[in-house]
């Protein structure tokens, strides 16, 4: 595992939809045990689960994993204190998207508004 202080460039994540459990060890720089038991204590990483258990992870959850191991290991959050602030952070962009679809759909009314008054 890596020392906190260690601040290793990861690599570039490729173009591909679905990375098995080893991919993303060496992707992310966790073990893959690791990746297991993380996959227990934050709610919004759920691989896809294929034959014989199988996990497959997405571009998305290789996103959360670099997001969790950087709290962990380079902010020195707790577990607790990391999986406080993911929520926190989904829930902000929840708001956000909600905002930008209600923003488009007024203006799409608007111009409905304005084609029916013609």
């Amino acid at each position: 595992m890596l020392e906190p202080g260690n601040n290793d460039e990861l690599p570039p994540i490729p173009g591909k939809r679905y990375f098995t459990i080893g991919e993303v060890s060496d992707l992310c720089a966790v073990k893959p045990h690791v990746l297991r038991y993380w996959e227990q204590e934050f709610p919004q990483l759920k691989p896809v689960k294929r034959r014989g258990n199988r996990r497959y992870y997405q571009r998305q959850d290789v996103l959360i994993i670099r997001q969790i191991r950087s709290l962990l290991y380079d902010e020195g959050f707790t577990i607790g204190g990391a999986r406080q602030r993911l929520m926190g952070e989904t829930a902000k962009s929840e708001v956000t998207q909600s905002q930008q679809i209600i923003k488009q759909l007024r203006l799409e009314l608007e111009q409905v508004l304005k084609i029916l008054r013609r």
